[in-house]
């Protein structure tokens, strides 16, 4: 009898599991970018590789690297950038002078430490202040530090880059079939 209750209680366990697993999906998908083709949806967006993994395993989709090239904002499956390979889930280039830095990468940090520490040109206002204060969310995703020449540029998102120098945007996918 312990058996069964055990089982029971796992039984119990795992609908409770997959049942929060489907709400937190169902939270996700609005904060995702879709594509709809004929046959299939394609999500980007999201803030890290092993998100856009458990994305693929909980909707039965395939994990993909997409491209977004010249400001076009129609995915491409390719494999260029390597991001499955890697396990990574951004990448972008825009030329040899041009550099992005997704907040996710470990340089990142690095970066925003200096930058932080200079004051912005245009209205006097420090880097901390204007782009990564508490409670002051410049930009609705992770950021993206733009550097020129090995100089800051500027600080924009994922979405924004896509647009920015005809850069060619790469990013981690999930496919579902419909």
């Amino acid at each position: 009898m312990l058996l069964n209750d055990t089982k029971q209680v796992v039984l119990s366990n795992s609908i409770i599991f997959n049942y929060k697993n489907k709400i937190m999906n169902q939270e996700s998908k609005e904060k995702l970018n879709k594509y709809e083709f004929d046959d299939e949806v394609i999500y980007t967006g999201f803030s890290n590789y092993n998100d856009a993994e458990n994305f693929s395993i909980a909707e039965n989709g395939t994990l993909s690297e997409v491209a977004f090239r010249n400001g076009n904002d129609n995915p491409e499956m390719t494999s260029e950038a390597n991001l499955l390979a890697d396990k990574n889930h951004f990448a972008a280039f825009a030329g040899e002078e041009y550099r992005f830095i997704h907040s996710g990468d470990p340089q990142f940090k690095d970066y925003a430490a200096n930058l932080m520490e200079k004051k912005s040109d245009l209205d006097n206002e420090d880097i901390q202040e204007k782009y990564f204060a508490p409670g002051k969310t410049q930009l609705e995703e992770d950021p993206v530090i733009v550097l020129k020449n090995g100089e800051l540029e500027s600080v924009t998102s994922i979405e924004r880059a896509k647009y920015l120098k005809h850069a060619n945007v790469y990013q981690i996918g999930v496919v579902i079939k419909k």
